[in-house]
């Protein structure tokens, strides 16, 4: 009897230590981040949240899916826009599994079918545009990027949150006509702009002409007063223009008694000596 009870005691002693190793081993723990997918028998039964699960071995497994928002680097793809230029492009996508149960049943390895799905759509994509829109509307490509990729990952159970398009690389002669292209646009917006200003200054002097010839007088007081301005400087040859004013007065006086030619004669000789006199004083302020 006493050698029963020892065999008993001593195969408990077995069974405890073994079924305390069972029981660390079926042990699994799902993060809070995560969802675990439970199968028996390899059947899927159920869908369990963050903690410690029992799992039979052999009987049961888990399968462990991240939930977490995930930025996948789009590789270096290789296109022709539609204007027959070709182009390489790269790209992230952020996306994140939205039901675990699909991601695992529905796909093999859903991070690279979203990955090859993307590298696909964005070659499409650049394919149907020019090269004008893919560098003046990249957000707009990158909105139908994203786009089609949801849609077409919805059965996965992803959940394409947004894409943005890196870099845009164009050959190196294309840079250069590009370079040429942006040169003449600005030469021809100046050339408007000065344009413009032009008119806007022919308008202006337009109404100040009018204006001026409205008062009796006023071209006077204006031509005076641009003389005074330019005398503050010696160094400024002035060729005086004598008004209208004057050469009617030089009519009206050669209308009289004294002859036409000697009125001329004596306006060149008043030029002469302001022009000698000017040159006297340009000598003496340069030595």
């Amino acid at each position: 009897m006493g050698e029963i009870i020892a065999i008993l005691f001593g195969g408990l002693g077995l069974l405890i230590p073994g079924f305390i190793l069972l029981l660390l081993v079926s042990i699994r723990q799902v993060n809070q981040y995560q969802k675990g997918l439970r199968f028996m028998l390899g059947k899927y039964t159920t869908t369990v949240g963050p903690g410690w699960h029992i799992v039979i071995p052999v009987i049961q497994s888990m399968s462990r899916v991240d939930m977490r928002v995930k930025a996948v680097d789009v590789p270096l793809q290789e296109s022709i826009t539609r204007d027959n230029i070709s182009v390489k492009i790269n790209a992230v996508i952020y996306y994140k599994v939205v039901l675990a149960e699909k991601a695992i049943l529905e796909v093999e390895n859903f991070m690279f079918a979203v990955s090859q799905l993307a590298q696909t759509t964005m070659r499409n994509i650049v394919g149907e545009v020019s090269l004008d829109e893919l560098l003046t509307e990249r957000e707009k490509i990158s909105d139908k990027i994203k786009l089609i990729v949801d849609k077409a990952s919805d059965p996965w159970g992803v959940k394409v949150i947004n894409v943005d398009l890196k870099d845009v690389i164009v050959p190196e002669e294309m840079k250069r006509t590009i370079a040429k292209q942006a040169e003449a646009e600005r030469e021809r917006r100046s050339v408007v702009i000065k344009a413009q200003g032009e008119v806007q200054a022919a308008e202006n002097m337009a109404k100040a002409a009018k204006t001026l010839s409205g008062s009796t007088g006023a071209l006077h007081l204006r031509t005076l007063q641009s003389i005074n301005d330019l005398s503050s400087d010696q160094s400024n040859t002035v060729i005086f223009a004598l008004p209208l004013e004057i050469l009617r007065a030089f009519e009206t006086y050669s209308s009289g008694n004294k002859p036409q030619n000697n009125i001329v004669n004596e306006a060149i000789k008043s030029f002469m000596n302001h022009k000698k006199g000017t040159e006297n004083k340009e000598e003496q302020s340069q030595e």
